[in-house]
């Protein structure tokens, strides 16, 4: 399990410290804060000094109200870029013909398991970057549930913006998509419209590791 992450003093993978400086840099109270994501004050307080973490669905929530994407939140030592009005900007150069689905030039920059950049989440669900440069839209991940771990409630579906990819490398990962649900074994993999509500969830008796991908833009 990778250590640290880089440019703050909260235990490793707390998002607390990083979701405070978004809320404080975009002026918002942390009452208000509660209020736009429809949890109490002193979750946020308890969440923001890394005593709690966030569901994957709350995540989301808050991303939603701060105009961030998860993916700033693996990041310590820097803002995110932003346009006049708040809104992330994806500042990587298109190869061609930019377009909704353009494909971006990443420097080639390997990254060791040590320095991957880490997110701990309520019910054992983790998700370590495997990215070396923050991607903007994207997120290229190592996730992890461990047993009996869930992206949400099981009363609970999330939906976002955007399109996900995923391989199982072990375990069992039960996804439910609107009213549909899909086991997955290693080797299966599975891509969706994260539009659709969605959780996943681990329903074996071992630990759940998969490669993820988020494409924050709809295909």
């Amino acid at each position: 399990m990778p250590v640290a992450v880089r440019g703050t003093d909260s235990p490793s993978g707390h998002v607390g410290p990083r979701i405070r400086e978004r809320r404080l840099s975009r002026g918002l109270s942390l009452r208000q804060l509660a209020r736009d994501i429809d949890v109490s004050a002193s979750f946020i307080s308890q969440l923001e000094t890394g005593k709690v973490q966030p569901s994957v669905s709350t995540l989301f929530a808050i991303c939603a109200a701060l105009e961030i994407v998860p993916n700033d939140l693996f990041d310590g030592d820097a803002a995110p870029s932003t346009t006049p009005s708040g809104s992330a900007v994806d500042v990587r150069t298109p190869i061609a013909d930019p377009g909704p689905t353009s494909i971006f030039r990443a420097t080639a920059s390997p990254l060791h398991p040590h320095e991957r950049k880490v997110i701990q989440l309520d019910s054992g669900v983790t998700w370590e970057s495997l990215a070396p440069t923050r991607g903007g839209k994207t997120e290229f991940m190592l996730v992890r549930y461990e047993v009996g771990g869930s992206s949400t409630s099981q009363e609970r579906l999330v939906r976002h913006v955007g399109t996900e990819y995923g391989y199982v490398l072990q375990g069992t990962l039960e996804i439910t998509i609107g009213f549909d649900t899909y086991v997955l074994h290693a080797g299966d993999s599975l891509s969706f419209d994260s539009s659709r509500p969605h959780r996943l969830a681990n329903i074996g008796d071992d630990v759940v590791e998969a490669i993820w991908f988020n494409l924050e833009v709809n295909l």
